[in-house]
C-alpha cells in the first residue's frame, strides 16, 4: 500500500498566501473527493502536489511514501506515481497522442539516455519498443473506449472537452501512476461525456491506486464513489467525511460554506 501524505501545506503565489495549512493523507484504494467555492485554492493544491515551479511552498511537506518529494522536480514526482489531470489540457499541435502516450510512457518506466556505438555522445533516449507499445495502447483504448482514430490525431487539438478528459483517461490507463490528482475531470462535460469519463475512474481505482477529485459538483460522485468527501474552503480543509458531504453541500450550496467556516480552523483529512 502506498501513502500521499499532505502536512501543514502552505502555498503562496508572490505576497499572496493561497494554502495555509492543508492537511490530508490518501492511502492506495481511496477516493478523496474535494469540494469548494471557486477561488479556495484547489487546483492550486493540485499543482502544488505535482511540482508546478509558479508557487513557493513556505511550509510544511508533501511525503509519498514517507519520503518527502517537495525537492522532486514535475518529471521526477511522475516517476515516483503522481499523476495530474488538468481542467484544461492544452493543446499539443504537431505531436500525435500515441508519440506523446510512447515517451511518457518510455520515462516513467525507467528507459534511460544511451551512448551510441562510437561513444561519441548521448544520441538520444530508449523508448519502449514499438510493437509491444502499440500492443498496449490498442488493448487500452479498446478497454476504455477510446477511438482508435485518436492516436494519429495530435495531442487535444481540435478535440472537444469529452474527448480531452477521455484521452486524459487513457493517460492515467497507460502511465499507471500510484495516486492521480484529477482536477475538476467534470468541467464542461455533457451527461454522455461525464458517464465515459466516470467509468474510466471507475475502472482505474484499484486497491493499488488512489485518487483526489477536485470538484465543484455532486453529479461527479453519483458514478464515482468516494471513500471520503472534504470541504476545501480559505486555502485549507475545514470539514471531512462521508459522501454524505457531497449531498449537504448540494443541498446548502457555498455560500452557507462561506457563512458557516469564515473563521474556521484547518482540520486533518
Amino acid at each position: 500500500m502506498s501513502i500521499l501524505e499532505i502536512r501543514n501545506l502552505h502555498a503562496s503565489v508572490g505576497e499572496a498566501e493561497i494554502l495555509k495549512g492543508v492537511d490530508l493523507t490518501l492511502r492506495s484504494g481511496e477516493i478523496h473527493a474535494l469540494m469548494g467555492p471557486n477561488g479556495s485554492g484547489k487546483s492550486t493544491l493540485a499543482y502544488v502536489i505535482a511540482g508546478h515551479p509558479h508557487y513557493e511552498i513556505t511550509e510544511g511537506d508533501i511525503l509519498l511514501d514517507g519520503e518527502s518529494i517537495l525537492d522532486m522536480e514535475a518529471d521526477e514526482r511522475a516517476r515516483a506515481g503522481l499523476f495530474l489531470a488538468f481542467q484544461y489540457p492544452v493543446s499539443v499541435p504537431g505531436v500525435s497522442v500515441a508519440n506523446f502516450l510512447r515517451t511518457a510512457v518510455s520515462n516513467v518506466r525507467g528507459y534511460t539516455e544511451r551512448r551510441d556505438d562510437n561513444q561519441s555522445g548521448v544520441i538520444g533516449s530508449n523508448l519502449m519498443p514499438m510493437r509491444e507499445f502499440r500492443r498496449e495502447l490498442n488493448q487500452k483504448m479498446q478497454e476504455y473506449n477510446v477511438d482508435p482514430s485518436f492516436a494519429r490525431r495530435y495531442l487535444n487539438e481540435g478535440f472537444s472537452g469529452g474527448e480531452k478528459k477521455r484521452t486524459e483517461v487513457l493517460q492515467m490507463a497507460m502511465l499507471e501512476p500510484k495516486f492521480a490528482i484529477l482536477d475538476e475531470s467534470d468541467s464542461g462535460l455533457d451527461i454522455d461525456a461525464l458517464k465515459v469519463v466516470a467509468d474510466g475512474i471507475n475502472k482505474l481505482a484499484t486497491e493499488d491506486r488512489g485518487f483526489l477529485m477536485i470538484t465543484h459538483y455532486q453529479r461527479l460522485l453519483d458514478y464515482v464513489k468516494p471513500t471520503y468527501v472534504s470541504i476545501f474552503h480559505g486555502g485549507r480543509i475545514v470539514q471531512t467525511g462521508g459522501p454524505e458531504v457531497a449531498l449537504m453541500l448540494e443541498e446548502k450550496g457555498y455560500s452557507w460554506v462561506e457563512e458557516h467556516f469564515a473563521n474556521a480552523e484547518p482540520v486533518s483529512a
